[in-house]
């Protein structure tokens, strides 16, 4: 995993410059943040929605104020052309989309060598319309033993952030259904790309509908060989 050891995160007096430039400039653009730095060593930081490039320079910003140090996996392209050093510095973890790689065990084994250490990453993998989010940072998560940070840029709020904690169980269904559904009123910049489904095997439903003690919220894809091609909605329920 190619990886800048030393990013802009913990360069003196760039960093602590950058957390007031970062306050100014997001309340210059109406925005706030929310939440605070988690106090605990090693986290997946989950960035969504992803809907346009803005949002790494508003999560650089949020990241920033909050005061937190990250590596944010991205697209390999931007450290490609000669200038790619510098989003190395920013933290960026190159990853190559084309490719079927061991990133995840690579990023599994980075988590077990570091004391301390939080990972940016878009589940939906693009800023364009995706079906399903892409499950790698919940498998790094179970693979490392840490938990998942709901961050998020709510276009329609203006507000950034972290939301909750949330510790994986190892029910991969149960616990997509659960992370989604603290994204399902949560605006995109382009809100017509973000995806709020969640890919579940439809027998699965079911079994969510035995208790009095769930709440309707998000939405299932069902396979597309069961309603053509197209996904469609069903109501999730929640516990």
């Amino acid at each position: 995993m190619n990886i800048m050891k030393h990013t802009i995160f913990d360069t003196p007096l760039i960093n602590p410059l950058m957390r007031w430039f970062s306050l100014f400039i997001l309340k210059g653009l109406g925005w706030k943040t929310e939440g605070e730095k988690p106090n605990i060593p090693k986290y997946i930081l989950i960035a969504a929605p992803h809907t346009s490039n803005w949002d790494f320079v508003l999560m650089l910003l949020v990241a920033f104020s909050l005061n937190l140090k990250v590596y944010i996996m991205a697209k390999k392209e931007l450290t490609d052309w000669p200038g790619g050093i510098f989003f190395r510095w920013l933290g960026v973890i190159p990853v190559d989309r084309n490719q079927s790689t061991n990133t995840v065990e690579q990023a599994i084994q980075f988590f077990r060598e570091s004391e301390n250490l939080a990972m940016v990453i878009a589940p939906s993998g693009t800023r364009k319309k995706v079906r399903k989010w892409k499950t790698g940072f919940y498998h790094i998560a179970i693979g490392a033993g840490i938990p998942i940070g709901m961050g998020f840029l709510d276009y329609g709020r203006k507000k950034g952030g972290i939301g909750p904690l949330f510790q994986p169980t190892g029910d991969f269904e149960t616990d997509m259904i659960a992370i989604k559904a603290f994204y399902a009123d949560i605006e995109g910049k382009h809100s017509t790309n973000t995806s709020l489904c969640v890919s579940v095997k439809l027998n699965d439903v079911s079994r969510l509908h035995d208790a009095d003690s769930y709440s309707v919220c998000g939405c299932l894809s069902a396979t597309p060989s069961s309603v053509g091609s197209e996904a469609r909605c069903l109501p999730v329920l929640l516990r």
